[in-house]
C-alpha cells in the first residue's frame, strides 16, 4: 500500500514558536514553570511537556511565583492582568495571528462597531477574542445570524482555524441587513492551505489518517473535509489508535496532521501505518 503525506500538514508557525519558548523556559527559567490552560491542543505534547516539568493551571493564581506561559490560543486581558500579578515571569505565547484577531476586535469596538466573532462558542481562542471586544457575540454558523438584533454598523472577526466557505456563508447571512458591514478575515494562512491539501489527497486515496487532538478545532475541521471526500476517513490522536481493518483491500493511504502536531508525530504515525496494513 503506498502512504502519501498532504503536501502541507502538521506544526504551524504558531505552535512551533510556543514549543521553542517553553523549551527555552526548561533551560533558563529559575523556579517552575506552567502553561495557562494547555499550551496546544494536543494530549501528547502537553504530556511531554508535564514529563520535562512544564504543569498546566486554568487559572493564574492557581500556582503564583515562577514562570507561566500564556497559550496559542491567546487569553482576556483580564487573564494576562492575573498572570503579570501572579507570577515573576510572563511568557506570551499567543499565535501572532490570533493576536491579530484581537487587534482587529478592539479596533472594531474604538469604532463603533457590533462585533461579531464568527467561531466555536467556548473555544480558548474565541472566548479570548471576545474579552478583547466587550459586548460582542459568537456566530457558529450562518443559521445563528438570524436571531440577532443588528445594529447599523456590524464588523466581523473570524477564528483563526475556521473555512473560508463557512466564512462566506455567514457574510451572506448579514448582507442586507446592516447598512455597513465589516469584515476582518483573520483566517490563519497555515489553516487554509493545511485545509486545501487535506482536500485535494483525501479525494484521490484509499484511506485517509488525520492526526491531532480531538480537541484540536483545525484538526477537526480536517476530519470532516476529508471525510467528505473519502468515507475512509480516520481521526486518531496517535499510532496506538490504528486497526488493521481500516487498511483491508486500500491501495493508497493518505496522511494529514492538525496544526498542533509536530513532525515527531506524523512520521510515528506513518511507520506504525506500514506495519499495521501490513
Amino acid at each position: 500500500m503506498r502512504i502519501v503525506v498532504a503536501d502541507e500538514a502538521g506544526a504551524c508557525y504558531g505552535v512551533n514558536r510556543a514549543l521553542d519558548m517553553v523549551r527555552d523556559a526548561t533551560r533558563t527559567a529559575r523556579g517552575p514553570i506552567h502553561t495557562l490552560g494547555p499550551l496546544i491542543h494536543n494530549p501528547t505534547v502537553v504530556a511531554e511537556l508535564e514529563r520535562e516539568g512544564v504543569g498546566v493551571v486554568e487559572e493564574a493564581d492557581d500556582e503564583p511565583g515562577g514562570t507561566l506561559l500564556l497559550r496559542t490560543h491567546g487569553v482576556t486581558p483580564d487573564e494576562e492582568a492575573a498572570a503579570r500579578r501572579s507570577h515573576d515571569s510572563v511568557l506570551d505565547a499567543t499565535c501572532p495571528f490570533v493576536v491579530r484577531a484581537h487587534n482587529a476586535a478592539e479596533r472594531l469596538v474604538a469604532e463603533g462597531y457590533q462585533v461579531i466573532v464568527f467561531g466555536e462558542a467556548g473555544h480558548p481562542e474565541v472566548e479570548g477574542t471576545l474579552g478583547h471586544a466587550p459586548g460582542a457575540v459568537t456566530v457558529e454558523s450562518a443559521a445563528d445570524v438570524e436571531g440577532l438584533a443588528l445594529n447599523r454598523k456590524v464588523g466581523v472577526v473570524v477564528q483563526t482555524t475556521q473555512s473560508r466557505a463557512q466564512l462566506r456563508e455567514v457574510v451572506a447571512a448579514l448582507v442586507g441587513r446592516t447598512e455597513e458591514l465589516r469584515v476582518f478575515d483573520t483566517i490563519c494562512e497555515a489553516t487554509s492551505s493545511r485545509q486545501a491539501a487535506a482536500a485535494r489527497l483525501a479525494s484521490s486515496v484509499d484511506v485517509m489518517i488525520v492526526i491531532g487532538g480531538r480537541i484540536s478545532a483545525n484538526t477537526t475541521r480536517l476530519a470532516e473535509i476529508c471525510a467528505t471526500r473519502c468515507k475512509g476517513t480516520h481521526h486518531i490522536e496517535g499510532a496506538d489508535e490504528l486497526e488493521a481493518s481500516w487498511f483491508k483491500g486500500a491501495k493508497t493511504c493518505g496522511v494529514t496532521a492538525g496544526a498542533s502536531t509536530p513532525q515527531t508525530q506524523i512520521d510515528e504515525v506513518v511507520s506504525a501505518i506500514g506495519k499495521v496494513a501490513g
